[in-house]
């Protein structure tokens, strides 16, 4: 142990100024102060005291290492045997067998067959000892600060005392299911390539710890995800247990019978969607029926540069009009600053502006009647599907890319959601129209000029417009043709991926979106960035929308129409007027030999 000084040594001139020693003894001194020992003391015997009362131990084992070397495995998805849990308590294998079932009778550890005999075992913490080890964690938490000399009140404690001082619960991590999915071949997933499923990836082995089995991911582009899942339906068996689909698709997939309606299993099971986005669940569904569950809520945003709207004297724009201006004053090519990059590149990204850019001008791409709230999809039918091409808003949208095509990136042509996004995070551009899908380039990037100085917007309206944010997103979803005798599993695990517990896992590993009330208002998660509230307030005043980008059948083909034949236009080669005939002769052509009016 080491020396201390002793009573009246403090300050005396005979140390060594090449080492804290004592020249008399040449051992060496604390750098400890007595009143500083004498609290770490105070400290133990609190951390002792906590551990007692907090945590279910029995003093005949040495239960800590166990209980620490269960969670630590859990928390990073390795695999616990009985075997490696012995060896990690120090004890005898026989002694530590005996503590290891004391633990286990006590409810805190969860043992599931790794095979069908039930010879081999793995085990977990139950969710009880989970609860345990977090209401441990947050009353240490309680006291370290203290220990250090930090106020828990204090700004710069924020994060650290979540626990003590959180008005809102804050979400515990998911706890392994009491026995394995029996899914031969594995869990078969096909998702999108985004920051959620690339989270969802890189859990993979916490994700396959908690099922119990293997988790077999394929992560496409938005075009190439719906090729696939298409292509899927033709098969006689599904190849995929649960397919990731856009929130606009579920119109077309639904009314093709490509996807199972989940409403029987709901109902079953009284699995409840009120935590949901209201916006996100009904754009999952479709004439009446779910088809698909939430995985994430993603708005398009206008991303604007606060240090540099500051600097210029320029308030955030709010009509179309304010941000045509704004950006012609941003622009500055000589220094490599553009007014604004958004997605201008041929077929959907481009299709997906204009549909959102018409709704600025207060007209969806296709006839929807009017409701209270804006215009209602779920009912639509037949000459409500009409396309809208041709309208006002249609061609006051093509006049406003005009506009913006003068103070974009001279890439603009081939941006679409990412291009954008980076080009705003880097730098490059002083206003972005972004998906929060893809703000982890700006809040969790330190090295950004837009990070800590980034203001989010609802979309600035035209004439004839409201404040909107259109709404975009994935839904989980079963796969009609999937073989029967996999559906009980398959809805077991997609009730669990898009459960809270693990919406904010994805978040806590690089999301930074949630189509759940719940887990936007957890105190770790709203700490992350100023964005989780933001989108949260959104939601609850209903400026999410779908309508711009409604779930209807046919929407798909008119996006791409759009995309292609708009396309045209910025690239100077055809007329506003001629480039949206050509789009209402097209798209009247695909609605009518779809039967769809």
């Amino acid at each position: 142990m080491r020396n201390t000084p002793m009573a009246g040594q403090a300050g005396l001139d005979d140390v060594n100024p090449e080492g804290p020693y004592d020249k008399l003894s040449q051992m060496p001194v604390s750098k400890i102060s007595n009143t500083e020992l004498a609290r770490f003391i105070d400290f133990i015997e609190k951390l002792e005291d906590e551990t007692e009362s907090t945590l279910t131990m029995s003093p005949g084992y040495r239960e800590m290492r166990m209980l620490l070397h269960l969670m630590r495995n859990h928390l990073a998805g390795r695999l616990t045997t009985p075997t490696s849990l012995a060896d990690a308590s120090g004890l005898s294998y026989g002694t530590a067998k005996r503590g290891i079932e004391s633990i286990r009778q006590r409810g805190l550890i969860i043992s599931r067959p790794r095979t069908k005999t039930g010879k081999t075992v793995s085990l977990h913490p139950s969710p009880e000892m989970i609860e345990e080890w977090e209401r441990y964690a947050e009353r240490i938490k309680g006291i370290l600060g203290p220990l250090f000399g930090i106020d828990p009140a204090s700004e710069s404690a924020s994060k650290i005392f979540l626990g003590a001082s959180a008005s809102q619960p804050v979400i515990s991590t998911p706890a392994v299911l009491s026995a394995r999915l029996e899914l031969k071949g594995g869990l078969r997933v096909l998702a999108h390539a985004d920051p959620t499923f690339m989270a969802m990836h890189n859990l993979k082995r916490q994700l396959e710890s908690i099922f119990g089995l293997e988790i077999r991911n394929k992560a496409r582009s938005i075009d190439n995800l719906l090729e696939d899942i298409h292509d899927n339906a033709r098969l006689t068996k599904s190849r995929y247990d649960i397919v990731a689909c856009d929130l606009p698709w579920f119109g077309d997939l639904a009314a093709s019978g490509i996807l199972m309606p989940l409403d029987s299993l709901i109902q079953r099971d009284g699995h409840d969607l009120s935590d949901f986005h209201p916006m996100a669940i009904q754009s999952s569904g479709y004439a009446g029926s779910q088809y698909g569950i939430p995985v994430q809520t993603t708005p398009e945003l206008l991303c604007y540069r606060q240090d540099i709207f500051a600097a210029a004297q320029l308030a955030p724009p709010t009509t179309t009009e304010a941000l045509v201006k704004v950006a012609r004053q941003l622009h500055d090519p000589a220094k490599g600053r553009y007014g604004i990059a958004w997605n201008a590149a041929r077929g959907t990204p481009l299709g997906h502006t204009f549909s959102f850019l018409m709704a600025k001008f207060g007209q969806p791409i296709i006839d929807l009647p009017r409701c209270l709230d804006g215009y209602d999809f779920q009912h639509a039918k037949g000459q409500q599907l009409r396309p809208m091409f041709q309208s006002d808003a249609a061609y006051r949208a093509c006049e406003y890319m005009l506009d913006l095509l003068k103070y974009s990136p001279p890439n603009i042509l081939t941006m679409s959601w990412y291009e954008r996004a980076q080009s705003y995070a880097s730098g490059g551009a002083s206003m972005a129209y972004c998906y929060t899908l893809l703000a982890p380039l700006i809040e969790f990037d330190k090295t950004s000029p837009a990070h800590g100085n980034t203001g989010y917007l609802s979309h600035p309206v035209g004439n004839h417009g409201r404040a909107i944010t259109p709404i975009g997103g994935y839904a989980l979803a079963i796969p009609a043709n999937l073989a029967p005798e996999r559906v009980e599993a398959v809805w077991t695990a997609l009730k669990h991926l898009t459960s809270p517990n693990m919406s904010k896992l994805y978040i806590m590993n690089g999301s930074l979106v949630t189509p759940r009330f719940s887990v936007s208002q957890d105190p770790e998660v709203s700490a992350l960035s100023p964005l989780i509230e933001i989108v949260d307030d959104m939601a609850k005043k209903d400026i999410l929308q779908a309508w711009p980008r409604p779930p209807v059948p046919g929407i798909t083909e008119l996006i791409s129409i759009a995309g292609n034949e708009i396309f045209e236009v910025l690239d100077g080669r055809r007329s506003i007027k001629k480039a949206l005939s050509i789009a209402q002769e097209r798209a009247d052509k695909v609605m009518r030999e779809k039967g769809h009016y």
